[in-house]
């Protein structure tokens, strides 16, 4: 098929990438002109393991090619994915400015029956205002076109989205049409053993689908650290207790490790607009609400925990991170726990010396200017270099170099061997046998 994919940021690249590898036709369309011509080099502006393979082989194929302007990607396109971003407002709902935008273009310059697929997590209706947007263009031009618009969400954990989306636990079809339906299926065959794992539904369904799963998995982290909370109260090992209901099939092992918050550009955005949507209808997100405090209070822990050791006047004192993007496998700091520690550190007088395996570029931006100039927050190349003369440790991201390093040699070069594990990825009793002062999240 020929696909056209709007928006060549993190989702809509993994899609155009993927798309084309089945050996379909595929534009990416972006209007930032930098990044496409990097593209077109086959540079790949984010961290996404096996990603630049994909579109650099793609590219030399020929199936897959990147411009500014959507008219040069009209021709014979059957399917327009929107995957253009929906920012976080101000009061915390989906700022749509960007899908809505895409959709006036795309009025404007459509001429043949097609699909527009909403590819970017959007809130329940998005599908009927984006089909209302391009009729209205339509209107404009005195032009009158079948087309069909779709919601067919994405679900890409970053750091593992091209196999994510080559081997889908589900895909989710969001249409009535019946021209869509199996169009949009012939199009996954490729991606799926089984037409079981495809699912069709209504558009808003689909929609809603996004959102709580999104929701359902901050659900299960934040109980998770607040059971951790009353287990450090009352002398209880958190792991202990993660691995004895783990064991229960009906909950299961998966998001519910403890730790100091989670991130990213989707999680703490698509809680908040949830809840704003729960707002706007009359009904009362308390639950939601819950998780999203927990979550920000969850990120102020490991400052805590740093405070409570050494006072709140850090002054003269050198903390090592290990770890700045929100997760492993991704360069991506947006809402990153790393963020919040950092932030209060250095406020409270504290030197900072950082590494992660892929976010250094990153925090290069992420992070104030005076602070590197002033060398508040210094960005070591290796992970042990973090460790000079520190007062202490601070785990925050659990990268795979972090989980067995050299404590002999951490020891060594540490001015005091004390460490906050905001992941639980060490053994307690081991690390206090060999000489370190230990603190977890939900550890006695």
């Amino acid at each position: 098929m020929k696909l056209t994919v709007i928006g060549a940021g993190y989702v809509g690249l993994v899609t155009a990438a993927c798309f084309a590898e089945m050996g379909n036709e595929v534009v990416c369309v972006d209007n930032n002109g930098a990044r496409i011509d990097s593209l077109n080099r086959g540079e790949i502006p984010i961290h996404e393991p096996g990603l630049e393979p994909l579109v650099r082989n793609n590219l030399a194929e020929g199936r897959l090619r990147f411009t500014e302007r959507l008219a040069d990607a009209v021709d014979d396109t059957l399917v327009y994915f929107i995957a253009v971003g929906t920012p976080q407002g101000e009061d915390g709902s989906a700022d749509l400015s960007h899908v809505l935008e895409v959709a006036k273009e795309l009025g404007r310059v459509i001429r043949h029956r097609c699909i527009v697929a909403d590819k970017s997590t959007v809130p329940v209706g998005t599908a009927e205002k984006v089909k209302a947007t391009i009729q209205a263009e339509l209107n404009r031009r005195g032009q009158k076109l079948d087309f069909e618009v779709v919601s067919n969400p994405e679900f890409l954990k970053e750091g593992d989205a091209v196999n994510d989306f080559m081997r889908p636990d589900r895909v989710i079809i969001g249409a009535e049409s019946p021209w869509a339906i199996e169009t949009l299926r012939e199009l996954y065959a490729p991606f799926t053993r089984s037409h079981e794992r495809i699912l069709v539904m209504r558009p808003r369904e689909a929609e809603m689908t996004k959102y709580a799963a999104n929701a359902m998995l901050a659900t299960r982290i934040s109980f998770m650290n607040e059971l951790a909370a009353l287990c450090e109260r009352l002398e209880v090992d958190v792991e202990r207790v993660r691995i004895g209901i783990g064991a229960d099939q009906r909950i299961g092992y998966a998001f519910i490790y403890p730790g100091c918050g989670y991130g990213g550009s989707c999680f703490p955005k698509d809680v908040r607009a949830l809840i704003r949507t729960g707002e706007q209808v009359g009904v009362e997100p308390a639950i939601l609400k819950a998780v999203d405090r927990r979550n920000e209070m969850q990120k102020r822990l490991l400052f805590e925990k740093v405070a409570a050791r050494f006072g709140t006047d850090l002054s003269n004192r050198t903390f090592a991170v290990w770890g700045l993007a929100f997760k492993p496998g991704t360069d991506d700091m947006r809402e990153a726990p790393s963020r919040v520690l950092i932030e209060r550190l250095v406020r409270s007088g504290a030197k900072v010396q950082a590494y992660d395996p892929a976010a250094m570029p990153t925090a290069q931006t992420a992070f104030p200017g005076e602070w590197l100039s002033l060398g508040s927050v210094k960005l070591v190349p290796h992970q042990y270099d973090a460790l000079a003369n520190a007062d202490a440790l601070i785990l925050v991201t659990e990268w795979k170099p972090f989980r067995h390093p050299d404590f002999s040699r951490m020891k060594a070069l540490m001015k005091t061997p004390v460490i906050f594990d905001g992941r639980n990825q060490y053994d307690p009793d081991d690390l206090r046998a060999q000489g370190f002062e230990y603190h977890g999240i939900g550890r006695p």
